[in-house]
């Protein structure tokens, strides 16, 4: 029996072919089914046990918890103009954290919103977007340093997200090495034709929140230290609220699992390994 090998070249237009596809999908039809962004009025959950924790995080500071598989998080931008930068790291192996270069890759895509997941460098999912009222939220930039903060009027010691990051980390057992690129949310960072950052202004409004459902056991850090381009950044934030709650039950057409072909891989990818 004679078998059929794939010349160089061959191998090489499939390969292409795939990449093609993966970026028609990513850039079509995986954006036009994106929901609706979430009205501000939206409630939490109802039922017994919904609400499991309300946290006020106060203005330059950091929370840390353990959130569970099918547990959620809001994040409250209560007057409208705090930044909010999020790591993550699984909570059966930290060595496995969330990815922000993954994130935007596999979704063809630097925005952030409802409907969108994040990943993490295993090509698993860590948490899902499942509501959002702003989708005002940056993966690029990275969090607020010593160095971007001292430039505040009366900053002194302000805190920022790196070192906040640093010390969540230590708490846990973990050193900088361990640290991710985070993602901030409730940043309206754009990219303007010169390929500079730029801020968005008024495309964040207080009351904006937006849901994190945990796909897998996590530990979760929240900094509110800020933006590094937020024009009107604060030596001290105002604070915010997170809650902590049970996410309602998935369904087969959530668009979370089902906006590409890619999601619906991560996903499954993500169960198996729950099961073992």
């Amino acid at each position: 029996m004679t078998t059929h090998l794939e010349t160089p070249e061959q191998e090489r237009q499939r390969h292409r072919a795939r990449y093609e596809a993966l970026r028609a999908q990513g850039q079509g039809t995986s954006v036009s089914s994106l929901p609706q962004l979430t009205a501000r009025s939206l409630p939490l959950p109802d039922g017994d046990g919904a609400e499991l924790h309300h946290e006020t995080v106060p203005g330059g500071w950091y929370w840390t918890t353990r959130l569970r598989r099918g547990q959620a998080v809001r994040l409250i931008n209560s007057d409208g103009t705090s930044a909010v930068s999020l790591i993550a790291w699984s909570h059966a192996d930290t060595s496995e954290r969330v990815n922000t270069a993954d994130t935007m890759k596999i979704q063809w895509s630097t925005g952030l919103r409802k409907g969108r997941v994040i990943y993490t460098e295993m090509g698993r999912v860590a948490l899902s977007i499942i509501e959002d009222t702003s989708a005002a939220h940056d993966p690029l930039m990275g969090p607020t340093t010593s160095e971007s903060v001292k430039s505040i009027p009366g900053a002194g010691e302000a805190r920022n997200s790196r070192d906040n990051f640093l010390k969540a980390a230590a708490k846990l057992g973990l050193s900088r090495r361990d640290v991710p690129a985070c993602i901030n949310f409730f940043a309206p960072v754009g990219v303007a034709e010169s390929g500079r950052f730029i801020w968005r202004e008024g495309q964040r409004s207080a009351g904006d929140f937006v849901d994190l459902r945990a796909e897998m056991d996590l530990w979760l850090v929240i900094s509110n230290a800020g933006h590094p381009l937020d024009p009107n950044k604060k030596a001290v934030p105002s604070p915010i609220d997170v809650v902590r709650f049970t996410a309602p039950p998935i369904t087969d057409t959530d668009p979370c699992r089902q906006a590409c072909d890619e999601a619906i891989r991560a996903f499954d990818l993500t169960h198996s390994h729950s099961l073992k």
